[in-house]
């Protein structure tokens, strides 16, 4: 499993042909660990010693996969916090020392795979050298989107700055990669449909996220009834009730005896995003609904302008962030 992963496509067609995967210089490894990764620093264990490094990178959606090794005993740190980014190693030969709790530190073998928040907690590793790793880097503002739109809610640092490993052997989550690996097609080096490149990196991000929370001690399927007081879950149920109508949050909040303001201090606390966008995500919902079951002769302009929406162009751009396919096509696929 992954023996090919960012090589040859589910065909066997090579991957990025004509691109340099291999280098002996550290300024070329540097550079690369800087666009996959973040800015960080690199240190050979034996002084004067050069990479032997195997560097391969290709995006899935928003998620950066790599396929790495520097070819020499080395650490890895100063990992900056700002990037905002996810680290995920999976080991595929070799070991890579890790960073867990407090002074802890952990090697993962092949099958292993690590997760850490370089935007929540610090981080290094030590990779022996004969090391092959396939590393997937996301940003920690799409994990937390994932979070709240499958679970309602964003897990607090308890989570992110948990650094652990998850996963042995064949697991389901290295069986996903290499669905995602075999996915990516070697005409464009990318997911030819973007609607299936969507579906992957959600799968993968929601993957991640209930392996991470399942280590972590987390039940997400909770969490969010018993982190959110009476006010922010009576919210969300009057939003979704009335999503077709289109209300304003002022009115929301007036229906719950609370100011605007204390609803969004309590949505932004206790679900990491505002009322608005909690309301954006259910009238888009409804119109989903509405558009899968739209009569013969309805167009989307007529759904969409019953529920409120105005500026189409603006709401057809969010249509396709949230769902990964236009409102037409939602239409045409409900009909069929």
């Amino acid at each position: 499993m992954l023996e090919t992963a960012l090589l040859q496509d589910g065909s066997g067609t090579p991957l990025l042909r004509d691109t340099l995967t291999a280098t002996r210089e550290w300024s070329v490894v540097n550079d690369f660990c800087h666009r996959a990764y973040m800015p960080l620093s690199t240190h050979p264990l034996t002084a004067g010693m050069d990479p032997n490094a195997t560097i391969r990178m290709l995006d899935i959606g928003r998620i950066t996969f790599s396929r790495f090794c520097f070819g020499t005993p080395t650490r890895a740190d100063d990992f900056d916090p700002d990037s905002g980014n996810i680290i995920v190693v999976n080991t595929l030969r070799g070991s890579v020392r890790h960073p867990v709790g407090g002074n802890d530190a952990i090697d993962t073998r092949p099958g292993d795979s690590y997760v850490v928040d370089c935007s929540r907690t610090q981080y290094w590793n030590l990779a022996d050298g004969d090391d092959l790793q396939l590393n997937l880097t996301i940003p920690h503002k799409l994990m937390e989107d994932t979070a709240a739109r499958w679970y309602g809610f964003v897990p607090e640092d308890d989570l992110w700055k948990k650094r652990l490993i998850f996963g042995a052997g064949q697991s389901a989550w290295l069986s996903l990669l290499d669905y995602a690996t075999r996915s990516l097609d070697a005409r464009h080096d990318r997911i030819g449909d973007p609607l299936t490149e969507r579906r992957i990196e959600e799968m993968i991000c929601l993957e991640l996220l209930r392996n991470w929370a399942q280590a972590s001690g987390l039940n997400l399927e909770t969490g969010a009834r018993a982190a959110a007081p009476h006010y922010v879950r009576e919210a969300e149920r009057l939003m979704r009730q009335s999503a077709e109508d289109a209300p304003t949050i002022t009115e929301i909040a007036a229906r719950l005896g609370i100011t605007a303001r204390s609803l969004s201090e309590g949505f932004r606390r206790f679900r990491g995003l505002t009322p608005h966008e909690f309301l954006s995500a259910a009238r888009l919902d409804a119109l989903r609904a509405a558009l899968r079951a739209a009569r013969p002769g309805e167009t989307v302009t007529a759904i969409a302008r019953a529920r409120g929406y105005v500026n189409l162009g603006a709401m057809t751009a969010r249509y396709r962030e949230r769902f990964g396919e236009s409102p037409a096509q939602t239409l045409r696929r409900g009909r069929h």
